[in-house]
């Protein structure tokens, strides 16, 4: 057990996200300010220095002494590597921005290739987001079960909790698009997602998006994505609605191909139910489907992890985002292993690793990247795409420079204000039954924090 200390910096949590991706949460302690040092105690910035990036590099410089680790991503803990490497660049130059992310963040080369590479993709395929522009994301908090790694909403309710959702769900989104128009501000991107968007019956499904294109203005509209995700929830008669009514991309997200790995992990589809839900696509007229995969599940191996990932690609997707796995504080995994992703490390690299080859040599490139806290090895989520078939919403919501307007339970809207590059959430209500019963209140807060106090609009 490490004794630490940080002296003179008050936001501590922030360099504990650091030492996290050094040590398991039983093998430190971090005392307070007012606990004494011991003689053994690791103690961090006696120098009293307000930057934080010094602090943590040398935390990481320490830590990687005693630990023998050298963490790919440096001291680098944000979620968003391919964001600070386009402000850097933009700031400084490429040559200056990948000297600072080298020497002061302590990247890896491979890493810092990786970004660099995925931000040229991103320039290339779709530039800098229009003026008055924004992305739009819907959210169905449902799913048929709750895998054992999940922390998002996801609820498994009757079908008359549903029905009742989506009610309130129609009233907001007729809200909020008409009040876009009367501003100006129109879509460039729809992202209907989960939870599981198609737990919703075919005739739900066509009146939520026949209301989504009532309510904006899509004349501009260059791209509409439901998640279809769960296999089990597939059907012709739901991806017939979709495509008819210009849904331009979908997800059928297998996790594994491995059996066994569905059922431990919580999902009620099999493999094959999987390769039918591709059929299903195909037949329905979708040329653009993304299929997530998870590197570091329980009991599972690189050879599983590569089995899964070739099946995925000979069912010809267009996207494929690679997941290290992801242990949050709100997930069954937590409870069972608190653990479970620091043990991971080491498999998730080799598993990674084999992706990327797999993965270029047909013909996929990566094209978003993003981080999360708890995954296995401190890696990231990396985005794989065949060349034209990005996804703008992925690129745009890592990117964070457009409004990001958010309907449904647990939705964050976030504004842009582009002179100080800076973003103001205004949040919904997580609870599915709280977002019904407070739907008034949802309203109001963009009202007031979104038209009126931001984007200067009222009666």
């Amino acid at each position: 057990m490490f004794s630490i200390k940080i002296e003179n910096y008050e936001k501590k949590y922030l360099l504990e996200e650091l030492i996290k991706v050094f040590l398991r949460p039983d093998q430190y302690r971090l005392l307070s300010d007012d606990e004494a040092a011991e003689e053994d105690t690791i103690i961090f910035n006696e120098m009293n220095s307000s930057d934080r990036n010094e602090i943590k590099r040398e935390i990481y410089d320490k830590l990687s002494e005693l630990t023998g680790k050298k963490p790919e991503w440096g001291i680098l803990t944000g979620i968003r590597p391919v964001k600070l490497y386009g402000e850097l660049s933009v700031e400084n130059g490429r040559d200056e921005a990948e000297n600072i992310l080298s020497h002061k963040y302590y990247i890896d080369g491979e890493k810092l290739k990786l970004i660099s590479d995925i931000y040229d993709i991103q320039i290339d395929f779709c530039g800098q987001a229009p003026e008055k522009s924004a992305c739009v994301y819907i959210g169905i908090p449902f799913c048929p079960t709750r895998c054992v790694y999940c922390s998002f909403a996801s609820n498994q309710v009757e079908d008359s909790e549903i029905a009742r959702y989506v009610d309130a769900l129609l009233e907001e989104i007729s809200y909020v698009g008409n009040r876009m128009k009367k501003v100006g501000i129109y879509p460039e991107s729809i992202y209907i997602g989960g939870g599981t968007p198609t737990t919703l019956t075919a005739e739900q499904l066509e009146v939520l998006v026949r209301t989504v294109y009532d309510s904006f203005d899509t004349e501009k509209l260059l791209e509409f994505t439901v998640e279809a995700g769960r296999p089990d929830t597939i059907t012709p008669e739901k991806l017939k609605v979709l495509k008819d009514l210009g849904v331009h991309r979908i997800s059928i997200n297998p996790q594994s191909m491995k059996k066994k790995t569905l059922e431990l992990i919580g999902r009620n589809h099999s493999p094959e139910d999987i390769e039918n839900a591709f059929e299903i696509a195909n037949k329905a007229g979708f040329n653009n489907i993304n299929a997530d995969i998870i590197a570091g599940l329980p009991e599972e191996d690189t050879a599983d992890f590569v089995d899964t990932l070739k099946q995925v690609i000979a069912m010809n997707p267009s996207n494929i985002t690679v997941h290290s796995l992801a242990v949050k504080r709100a997930s069954k995994l937590k409870d069972i292993n608190p653990d479970f992703h620091y043990n991971q490390a080491e498999i998730v690299s080799e598993m990674l690793q084999a992706g990327r080859k797999i993965l270029h040599e047909a013909g996929y490139r990566p094209y978003y990247l993003y981080r999360q806290k708890h995954m296995a090895g401190a890696y990231e989520n990396v985005g794989y795409a065949k060349p034209g078939t990005e996804c703008i919403y992925n690129i745009r919501i890592m990117d964070e420079h457009q409004h990001n307007i958010a309907m449904g339970a647990g939705g964050i809207t976030k504004v842009y204000f582009p002179k100080e590059n800076r973003l103001e959430r205004v949040p919904n209500v997580y609870n599915y039954e709280e977002y019904i019963n407070r739907i008034d209140e949802m309203i109001n807060r963009k009202e007031l924090n979104l038209f009126k106090e931001v984007l200067n609009y009222g009666d």
